[in-house]
């Protein structure tokens, strides 16, 4: 991507806002339906109990999304802050959930620079897009190396997508979908990494390496 193709902050930011506002709507709709059911005077106990179910469930869903997002899109501490992996790891496994997707976490305990776990939690955002079937996703990172892997059935990478990594999208037509890809790839930029998606066999893998890595 050349500093050509870019948009800016504005537009940057209010599309970021939808992306979040897109994650967490579903399960904040789902809590305001069961207590509209929670407070139906005519519902039977066993009703209710499932609408308490219903509300509780979500909000750890919402809950578990905020956090997710606080670091991937937000400030998450103060510039050149430090943010523990397995801390991230447990953020990313509470978002993933275990229904479709089974998040296999490997990297190491100890403190990174913000600005790698965010983009390390983005690529997984881009890996999780390539098996909209579910399947298994791969956390790895070693030393200036982060990598995510997507194995499920039919994976495959967007053409949409694939055009905002490499360069090639239209960045007027960027949605609140498509500006997650384009958020990692400067994401990376800032981190002095380069990023890349493709298919490895029959999976997804997403990387980011070291500049001078890449020209070698």
């Amino acid at each position: 991507m050349t500093d050509t193709l870019r948009i800016s902050d504005l537009d940057l930011a209010s599309l970021l806002c939808s992306r979040v506002c897109h994650d967490v709507i579903s399960p904040v709709g789902a809590i305001a339906n069961g207590l509209e059911l929670f407070d139906d005077p005519e519902m039977d106990a066993e009703t209710k109990a499932t609408a308490l179910e219903m509300i509780r469930s979500s909000a750890r869903t919402a809950g578990a999304k905020l956090k997710f997002c606080r670091i991937a899109f937000g400030a998450a501490g103060s510039a050149g802050a430090l943010i523990d992996l397995s801390e991230a790891g447990d953020v990313a496994k509470g978002f993933v959930g275990e229904e479709k997707v089974r998040l296999d976490w490997q990297a190491p305990r100890e403190n990174r620079p913000k600005q790698q776990v965010k983009l390390l939690l983005n690529m997984l955002l881009l890996a999780m897009s390539g098996i909209p079937r579910g399947g298994v996703v791969t956390v790895a990172a070693a030393g200036d190396y982060l990598s995510v892997r997507a194995s499920g059935e039919r994976a495959k990478i967007s053409e949409p997508m694939a055009e905002v990594l490499v360069g090639t999208a239209d960045l007027t037509l960027l949605d609140a979908r498509l500006v997650q890809p384009y958020y990692a790839m400067q994401l990376a930029r800032s981190a002095g990494l380069e990023l890349s998606m493709a298919m490895e066999g029959d999976d997804v893998l997403v990387q980011a390496k070291a500049l001078q890595q890449v020209a070698a």
